[in-house]
């Protein structure tokens, strides 16, 4: 499985391709990809799209990772990731990989086993699990390589999940049980 991690950004939209095999996971690509700050908001986004498409096509990751937007102080900062992080779900998607968002929260504990841990601890984790001889720098790479490794965790998981739903759906699950009323009350 290849998964691509994405730390979104519009001036700093971080990256971390994933091979994922029984034996392992390596990382196989990982950096920053950059827009001027001194260019128009539309010619970024074109310039990010374009470099997003490039390494997708590059690496032909199956799964997509991408951290969720959630909060941010500050408006215009929340409206610049939002619109690089549609770019790239909308880029995957139009190749066929399958896309999966993570709260920061989440990244953090599946990869150092603590959702309020500091960003040092979950770059040092991400320097081990990829037995890297340094922490890859600038941090939006590291953060990358972090969304990545939580998919490689959670995605079995996922899959199980979307299998049953699927099943569930088209009826072919057996043995439902059914949903018993709470002791004392009513639904």
């Amino acid at each position: 499985m290849f998964v691509l991690g994405i730390d979104p950004g519009l001036t700093r939209c971080g990256y971390c391709v994933l091979e994922s095999t029984r034996g392992g996971t390596r990382a196989v690509a990982l950096g920053v990809l950059t827009t001027p700050a001194s260019d128009a908001v539309p010619r970024r986004l074109h310039q990010l799209q374009v470099d997003v498409r490039a390494l997708l096509a590059s690496y032909g990751p199956t799964e997509v990772a991408i951290e969720r937007v959630l909060f941010q102080v500050n408006v215009r900062s929340a409206m610049s990731v939002a619109q690089a992080s549609g770019i790239v779900m909308a880029e995957a998607t139009a190749l066929g990989a399958e896309v999966t968002e993570y709260s920061p929260n989440q990244v953090k504990e599946s990869v150092t086993g603590w959702g309020a841990a500091p960003k040092s601890q979950v770059q040092q984790m991400v320097t081990t699990l990829l037995g890297l001889d340094a922490v890859p720098q600038p941090a939006d790479a590291a953060d990358a390589a972090a969304i990545a490794l939580c998919h490689v965790a959670m995605a079995p998981l996922a899959g199980r999940g979307r299998d049953a739903v699927a099943a569930s759906s088209s009826g072919r699950v057996r043995n439902r049980v059914p949903l018993s009323r709470p002791p004392g009350g009513s639904r």
